[in-house]
């Protein structure tokens, strides 16, 4: 692990003098890649930097004891700090083990999370549009963007289906251990009886790739209009402007109509239909690493029940790692931390368990 350390602070180093060049700095595009790269280091280099100067801090109170001038309540001083700077190299040793887990490649990306209702019919598409409200809470509290692509509203508030962005930096590090059947236990507000009903809800959640990221040959599409309808008469236009684009290899299908303009709902439908497509190849090739996928968070499987919400008895119970938080209120107004902080610390645990057993 040292090696690589010093490998690591070696190339933060490098990548300094490069930044400073005047050569590097007229060109935006290396810049802003070295930029980046020294960025995702800098965290390492700075834990691995604190480890060198404890270590330095030992090496001299050692020579300090050893030496026989120095007296008696100089000597226990030194040995206090010696006891001290070890207990924080130990804990600097666990920090940077986690730092030098491979890192998701998407995990800087923004998100497009798609939300549809499952079993339960109108309850479940009420929890969905209680679903899309949570993440759009934490998104604000995270100062991340939220922008509708597409949407399938109901008469009485929630939605059948509905696609989302939530733009910002490391938002699919966050959100990415949403994907699954979330499930809701409570009394209908159309249940007269007083029963509590079980409903579920299916999400999605995709790194949002730019064009260069997904190549999407357009022999390769079939590209309908229609006309847009809506609940009860609302949003229905004059014209063709809603879009329903065919992946013809894939078989996949988007449609967009929440805009007014045929361009824009295309813009909506494409970067949707990337995402997916992106997901879709993401998915192949996990499947060939099958033994990774399968550890207990993240494992992607939107088929798997993940989470319960528990409304009678104000809990929330995450199944992958068996955790209840009494306080429903709270997380459906988008105070999800210590669910995700919980959901990211057990992967990291997996990981680490995976490369000891390597």
């Amino acid at each position: 692990m040292l090696e690589k350390l010093s490998f690591i602070e070696d190339r933060y180093d490098e990548l300094s003098k490069k930044i400073a060049d005047p050569d590097v700095i007229s060109d935006q595009a290396v810049f802003a890649k070295l930029c980046k790269e020294q960025s995702d280091i800098s965290p390492i280099v700075e834990k691995y930097r604190e480890f060198k100067a404890l270590n330095e801090t030992i090496q001299e109170n050692e020579e300090l004891i050893s030496d026989s001038e120095t007296d008696k309540e100089l000597k226990e001083l030194a040995e206090e700090e010696i006891k001290e700077s070890k207990q924080k190299i130990e804990a600097i040793n666990e920090e940077l083990k986690i730092l030098l887990l491979p890192k998701d490649p998407n995990d800087d990306k923004s998100v497009i999370v798609e939300i549809r209702g499952g079993a339960g019919g109108e309850e479940a598409a009420l929890f969905a549009g209680d679903l899309f409200r949570m993440y759009s809470m934490y998104a604000e509290a995270n100062r991340w963007k939220t922008e509708i692509l597409s949407s399938n509203p109901t008469d009485i508030g929630g939605f059948k289906e509905i696609s989302f962005s939530i733009g910002g930096a490391g938002a699919y590090s966050k959100l990415k251990f949403e994907s699954g059947v979330h499930r809701v236990q409570r009394i209908p507000s159309t249940e007269s009886g007083g029963r509590i009903h079980t409903s579920t809800v299916t999400v999605a959640v995709l790194p949002e790739v730019e064009d260069v990221e997904v190549y999407i040959d357009a022999n390769d599409l079939r590209i309908d209009v229609f006309r847009a309808g809506g609940p009860g008469g609302q949003c229905v236009n004059t014209t063709d402007s809603a879009v329903r684009i065919t992946h013809l290899p894939t078989g996949l299908v988007v449609s967009c109509q929440d805009e007014k303009s045929q361009h824009k709902n295309k813009d909506k439908a494409m970067k949707i239909l990337r995402s997916r497509l992106y997901d879709l190849v993401q998915s192949q090739q996990h499947e060939q690493i099958a033994q990774e996928r399968k550890s207990q968070v993240g494992t992607g499987d939107r088929s798997e029940r993940i989470r319960t919400y528990n409304y009678p008895q104000g809990r929330v119970t995450d199944h992958r790692i068996g955790l209840t938080l009494h306080r429903l209120d709270a997380v459906l107004n988008g105070d999800l931390d210590e669910i995700i902080n919980a959901l990211i610390t057990t992967r990291q645990s997996e990981l680490l368990r995976g490369e000891k057993e390597e």
